[in-house]
């Protein structure tokens, strides 16, 4: 080889590196220059994360304060799978310190194409802390809270759950939440290649839900749904409801249903259980609706207290015949009597001298076909039947408590009106909201109080006579009324019924106004025999814890008056 062509190879080699090296600076120009920023912030975005750090949910605390549902502290565990090292020695680690399967907990973290896998929501602090300190690279934990009931069933229908997001599923948890839930804050951490925290670039600080504070005394929710609990085994029914309200502000101090359930395990309670049906479910009320029409007929002067008529056995009102549940003679009663005696007969008598479009305002100014404007979620507004609409023996049917549904929340409403002078108090349940007192207004007249003043008289007369002496409360007067309607299913009467009392108590001065409702009692039917006593033993627990005077100390038997019903269809 001649030294030209060893010369010429030589430049050749050495302008063929010149122009790759020209070529890999040009690139690497461009690559910085005009590429650069999109990966610069593709490198940023491996390295950044940003952590939602959820906000405290606010309390709900009954009228004593005592916390009926709470926010618990937990840990969030996750993980990278991307950054997790060995995924079986991780997953061994994992399931020993918070107690799951390592078997099923593999698949998740050698799955790559993942960058976030839950390891596990909100575990027990304790533990979490204790995987922590272990150092598994790839994993990640943050503080979470945990929705807990501390008072268990307590309430469980009224309050509904949150579920674990901390989100409101049902009850007051879902209607006020909102309220509770605050507003989350955030971190935006950058980690290193092996996955760990090194710095935090930003953040903002949560902002925590409001509390809430409730009408409800939890010692009265749990007496009642124990209550309610004994009565449905006694009777072996298919539920019951009881309402406590003050008549005076319509502030529900109970609301309770059986059967119940434990909201920190809401997931397995069956639908059925977790319904309050003191606001959604709907029945015929029987006589206890026959307060709306012996007090329309009283406030619009048709009759008074002591007007008589002579009553048949029965009444034919169209193609219908109206009976008595008891049998008895053609007598003469007085409206006094009608009432204490829950005479079917008298009360159709009565409606017909007021006039069914009157009775019909009257059942719109009761409140019954509306929602009670409570904060309650889920409430129905029951089924009235409009004026328009009535057929020839909706006179014979309406005012004794059939062709109508109502809620055990109307229902108990109606009796305070009488308990409060004539003025039914706006039913609630919240009281303040993030230490703020929630006006509830005073309430809207119903009937004067001259009126309210004779049918509390009235149901005052019987106790000694009448079937619903089972109410009675040594001590106290006892202001009531009793039913027993048939339930309609397909559209018929079935051999199905729903015992009920409502009652105010001291019926001097009334504190209290009370409902009590058992669904498909066995045995027996009558609101005397089977909701009566239960009424009596909610009522003594509730004055004797709320250190109410005895009214009538001088009788060993209050000289309660009630009056009974029974609804034949």
């Amino acid at each position: 080889m001649t030294n030209r062509r060893a010369n010429s190879r030589i430049r050749f080699l050495v302008l063929g590196f010149a122009a790759l090296f020209a070529v890999a600076l040009g690139r690497s120009a461009w690559i910085q220059v005009v590429e650069g920023p999109g990966y610069e912030a593709m490198a940023s975005r491996q390295h950044r994360e940003t952590i939602e750090i959820p906000a405290g949910r606010g309390t709900i605390y009954d009228r004593t304060g005592k916390p009926l549902a709470i926010g618990e502290q937990a840990t969030t565990v996750y993980a990278d799978p991307r950054h997790v090292v060995a995924p079986a020695k991780a997953a061994v680690k994992a399931g020993a310190a918070l107690g799951l399967d390592p078997d099923v907990l593999y698949p998740t973290l050698r799955d790559r194409t993942k960058r976030f896998v839950f390891v596990q929501r909100k575990a027990d602090p304790t533990r979490a802390r204790a995987l922590q300190e272990q150092h598994v690279t790839g994993f990640g934990f943050y503080a979470e809270e945990r929705r807990t009931y501390p008072q268990g069933s307590v309430a469980s229908h009224l309050l509904g759950f949150a579920g674990t997001d901390n989100k409101g599923l049902d009850g007051l948890e879902r209607s006020l939440d909102k309220t509770l839930a605050g507003k989350p804050g955030y971190e935006i951490v950058v980690r290193d290649p092996s996955g760990q925290a090194i710095d935090v670039v930003t953040s903002r600080a949560e902002r925590p839900g409001r509390n809430v504070v409730l009408t409800l005394d939890h010692q009265l929710q749990a007496s009642a749904e124990q209550l309610l609990s004994i009565y449905v085994r006694r009777w072996q029914a298919k539920g019951a409801t009881a309402v406590v309200m003050d008549p005076r502000t319509g502030a529900i101090l109970a609301m309770a249903n059986a059967p119940t359930f434990d909201a920190n395990g809401f997931t397995y309670a069956p639908a059925e259980a977790r319904r309050n049906r003191a606001v959604t479910d709907l029945y015929e009320p029987g006589s206890t609706f026959k307060i709306v029409t012996v007090a329309a007929a009283l406030e619009d002067n048709v009759v008074a207290p002591d007007s008589s008529f002579v009553l048949a056995p029965t009444i034919n009102v169209a193609d219908r015949v109206i009976r008595e549940a008891h049998t008895r003679g053609t007598e003469r009663m007085s409206v006094r009597r009608i009432l204490a005696e829950s005479s079917n007969v008298g009360t159709v008598t009565l409606a017909q001298r007021l006039g069914g479009a009157q009775l019909a305002s009257w059942i719109d100014r009761f409140g019954f076909g509306a929602t009670t404007g409570s904060e309650l979620p889920g409430e129905s507004a029951g089924m009235v039947l409009p004026f328009g609409s009535w057929s020839g023996s909706t006179i014979g049917t309406v005012p004794i408590g059939q062709g109508i549904a109502v809620t055990p929340l109307q229902m108990v409403g109606a009796y305070a009106a009488i308990g409060n002078g004539g003025v039914m108090p706006p039913a609630h349940v919240i009281s303040k909201i993030g230490g703020k007192k929630v006006r509830h207004g005073a309430g809207r007249r119903i009937v004067s109080q001259h009126t309210a003043d004779r049918m509390t008289a009235m149901f005052r007369d019987v106790v000694l006579e009448g079937t619903g002496t089972e109410a009675a409360i040594p001590g106290y007067t006892v202001a009531g009324k009793t039913g027993t309607a048939n339930k309609v299913e397909n559209g018929v009467y079935a051999s199905k019924y729903v015992a009920s009392f409502v009652g105010l108590v001291p019926a001097r001065k009334p504190r209290l106004a009370i409902l009590v409702m058992v669904d498909e009692p066995k045995g027996q039917i009558w609101g005397g025999v089977v909701a009566a006593p239960l009424f009596r033993d909610i009522a003594r627990f509730a004055l004797q814890y709320l250190e109410v005077p005895p009214d009538a100390p001088e009788s060993k038997r209050s000289s309660t008056l009630l009056a009974s019903s029974v609804i034949t269809p």
